[in-house]
C-alpha cells in the first residue's frame, strides 16, 4: 500500500482492478471511496455496464473517486477509448469529507497509471454524457 501526503493509503485492490480495466477491459468503471484512512474499491461496473449505470453509482451526499473506460468514435470514424478519472464532490457532502477527498486526489490519481482525462463534478450535470464526449474528442 502506498502512503499519500494526506495520510491516505491506497488499497492494493484499487490498482489491481484498475489494471484489469485498462489491460483486460474486464470492467467498464470502478468507483472508489475513502474508508478508515484508505482508498478502497466501492463498486465495479461490468464490461457491458452503461454510462447511466456509472452515473447511478455516485451517492448524492458523499464524495467518491471513479474511473470510466469511455468508448467513442472519432469524426474520422475511428474507434477509440479513453480512461476518465472523476472526482465526485457533491454540494450535499460534509465539508470535512470534501477537504479530505480534495487533498488526497492527486496522490491517488498518480497511483493509477493510464488516466487520460480528468473531470471534477459537484452535480450530475457536470459529468453528463455530452460533457464526457466533448472532453474525449
Amino acid at each position: 500500500m502506498a502512503n499519500s501526503a494526506s495520510g491516505m493509503a491506497v488499497n492494493d485492490e484499487c490498482k489491481l482492478r484498475f489494471q484489469e480495466l485498462k489491460a483486460k477491459r474486464s470492467h467498464r468503471f470502478i468507483v472508489f471511496k475513502l474508508a478508515d484512512q484508505e482508498v478502497v474499491v466501492d463498486k465495479l461496473g461490468d464490461s457491458d455496464a452503461s454510462y447511466e449505470d456509472f452515473q447511478a453509482s455516485f451517492p448524492a451526499n458523499e464524495c467518491r473517486y471513479a474511473v470510466y473506460d469511455f468508448d467513442f468514435t472519432t469524426d474520422e470514424n475511428c474507434q477509440k477509448s479513453k480512461i476518465f478519472f472523476v472526482a465526485w464532490s457533491p454540494e450535499a457532502a460534509k465539508v470535512r469529507m470534501k477537504m479530505v477527498y480534495a487533498s488526497s486526489k492527486d496522490r491517488f490519481k498518480r497511483e493509477l497509471d493510464g488516466i487520460q482525462v480528468e473531470l471534477q463534478a459537484t452535480d450530475p450535470s457536470e459529468m453528463s454524457l455530452d460533457i464526457v464526449k466533448g472532453r474525449a474528442l
